[in-house]
């Protein structure tokens, strides 16, 4: 584990934010930390950067107690994005990364890199507040990875890009993750969370209420549906079925697609069995929930 948070409480006033919270993070793999707004996700970031301090707990990286030095070992981009609109992009890019312990010459050269990749150099001269919101995330996503930390925060990192730029940094993110960084990201889009996370950790009301790899979750949260796909397919009804019920079904250019639960005492292998009879099988899986449903889910309880 490159991460580890160890039973944190954090109070303000009167509201708990944090209440015993424990994540597990393994290194070079991509964690998403989820949960509701208000559910003390965003506290929990602040911890792991040192901007504020847990009333009790500790934080573990590498092994080690969490220390302000760590910190230039970590790269965030908050959800409040905190650009200076005043300034020219390229010369605030330049301070940002130099403030990252890069030398002048270090930091030109890799936001040269960057710049090229992300077809921007024509933003150098420009002022921040010339950018749109998904133009200045651009800036501020490569000012978060430019001095390669091997730990990675994204709070957030959608908002406000269209569905091609959003894209373009999922892509990135794997790629960050393939080179050996480990990579922590909220957010509220569970198609991203399914897409890109191997691990979650889900807070609601202050408190982990889910976590663990995401594959084991979808199982865990499993309704016993099975999908199958077929092809030549003939009297395919509920009443023709002695192990199962037939709860959707549709047929697309002689493509059957059909949903089944097995009958009580049955397996899928039952299933697998009568439908061979029914057609040529393409594909028989179960389906599991979605993780919108199971955040839907765990956060209603």
């Amino acid at each position: 584990m490159i991460l580890e948070v160890k039973n944190v409480y954090k109070q303000y006033a009167n509201h708990l934010a944090l209440n015993d919270v424990s994540i597990s993070v393994p290194r070079g793999s991509v964690f998403g930390l989820l949960g509701p707004n208000g559910a003390g996700k965003t506290t929990l970031i602040r911890i792991i950067n040192s901007i504020t301090a847990p009333d009790k707990g500790e934080v573990i990286l590498n092994g080690k107690p969490l220390t302000l030095n760590d910190t230039a070992n970590i790269g965030y981009l908050p959800e409040e994005r905190g650009l200076y609109k005043k300034m020219k992009v390229g010369e605030q890019a330049l301070y940002l990364c130099q403030l990252k312990g890069l030398s002048k010459t270090e930091a030109l050269k890799r936001l040269k890199f960057w710049f090229e990749k992300f077809e921007i150099e024509s933003w150098w001269n420009k002022k921040v507040e010339e950018l749109s919101k998904g133009m200045a995330q651009k800036v501020q996503f490569i000012t978060t990875v430019l001095h390669e930390p091997e730990l990675l925060i994204f709070d957030e990192p959608f908002s406000g890009f269209d569905p091609v730029n959003a894209e373009l940094l999922k892509k990135e993110i794997l790629e960050l993750r393939d080179k050996g960084a480990t990579v922590i990201f909220s957010t509220h889009n569970m198609d991203s969370v399914e897409r890109l996370c191997e691990n979650i950790a889900l807070i609601n009301k202050s408190q982990v209420v889910l976590s663990g790899n995401i594959n084991d979750i979808r199982k865990q949260f499993s309704n016993n549906k099975y999908i199958a796909t077929l092809k030549e397919c003939n009297n395919l009804t509920t009443e023709n079925f002695n192990c199962a019920n037939l709860l959707n079904f549709r047929e697309e250019n002689n493509i059957v697609y059909a949903e089944f639960s097995p009958k009580e005492n049955y397996t899928p292998n039952d299933i697998l069995r009568e439908l061979i009879n029914k057609g040529t099988i393409l594909k028989f899986e179960e389906q599991l929930p979605s993780m919108n449903d199971i955040f839907l889910k765990s956060v209603s309880k």
